[in-house]
């Protein structure tokens, strides 16, 4: 489920967040799942459970979990949260796209790459990522 690079420059907090974060994103863990108590995934990692406790709390902060008290901490990523997400996954874009174009690819360029990446030439439509 998780796991630390020891030699991934960052905190070991920050590492288990990114990671549960993956984690749901992608469907691995679902909504209302509950997650290790920090007792036992900070004995299953090899760290301090106050690392744990720090992760789950910003994770929290973040929408991702939600803690019901005596009864652990659990996935929070309904449709307000994953509507977010794309959103300022968009922005992104729009923002790279703009800088891009500053820097001389043309608009043709970048539309032949989405297709690249969405994989189907004609309608944009597979999903297929290199």
């Amino acid at each position: 489920m998780i796991f630390l690079d020891y030699r991934d420059p960052r905190p070991v907090y920050e590492q288990i967040v990114s990671r549960i974060r993956e984690l749901v994103e992608a469907g691995g863990l679902s909504e209302n799942e509950r997650l290790p108590s920090v007792r036992q995934l900070a004995i299953d990692l090899g760290v301090n459970p106050n690392t744990v406790q720090k992760a789950y709390a910003e994770l929290e902060r973040q929408g991702y979990l939600y803690t019901v008290k005596g009864r652990g901490n659990f996935v929070s990523y309904g449709e307000e949260l994953k509507e977010k997400r794309r959103m300022d996954k968009k922005d992104a874009f729009i923002q790279a796209a703009e800088e891009a174009m500053k820097a001389g690819i043309t608009g043709q360029e970048l539309k032949q790459e989405l297709e690249r990446l969405s994989g189907d030439e004609k309608t944009g439509i597979g999903g297929k990522h290199d």
